[in-house]
């Protein structure tokens, strides 16, 4: 009865999102266009110096200093199973707070936050892997491009198994969870 409580909370919310159109914060990745829920964005930032953590997953980049507060960096490329890019000096990364902790997601590039509407959702397209729609809530069509909008519960949960096969989209947008 609790979980069917939290799915429903859960689908209140992301509901409510699509209502409210809050809008989607667009990110590069690798020349993909990618959407994050406004409301996940705390900042954006330049990484100065990054702390390797011996023994964490490979999508953890390591630790950075956020304003004084050490935060774990992921490497959204390696999260969504794509080649390491070009290393930068300075990589860009999103501050994302997500159940109680601090994440920076390290980012190619930073766009607009766009708003979407119910109508512009389309299925996932058949070229998505089974691995890309387990991180993916949404897909929406823009007037230039496709945008796959991230699950960020399932983008930092390091536990999360790749789907084998493939699986339909959420029927939601998710939201950070506090």
């Amino acid at each position: 009865m609790k979980a069917l409580a939290e799915t429903q909370t859960t689908l209140d919310a992301n509901a409510a999102f699509e209502m409210n159109n809050d809008g989607i914060f667009v990110v590069l990745v690798a020349g993909e266009r990618l959407g994050i829920p406004v409301s996940c964005v705390q900042t954006i930032f330049r990484i100065d110096r990054v702390t390797p953590v011996p023994g964490a997953p490979r999508e953890v980049i390591g630790l950075v200093n956020l304003r004084g507060h050490i935060v774990t960096a992921v490497g959204l490329r390696r999260r969504l199973g794509m080649q390491d890019g070009l290393v930068h000096a300075n990589p860009l990364a999103i501050g994302i707070e997500h159940l109680g902790e601090s994440f920076a997601l390290v980012v190619d590039e930073v766009g607009d936050v766009i708003n979407i509407t119910r109508a512009e959702r389309i299925q996932a397209p058949p070229h998505l892997s089974a691995s890309r729609v387990g991180l993916t809530s949404a897909v929406y069509r823009s007037e230039d491009a496709i945008i796959s909008v991230l699950d960020m519960a399932a983008v930092f949960s390091f536990s999360h198994q790749m789907p084998q096969s493939d699986l339909p989209l959420k029927d939601h947008v998710s939201e950070c969870a506090v």
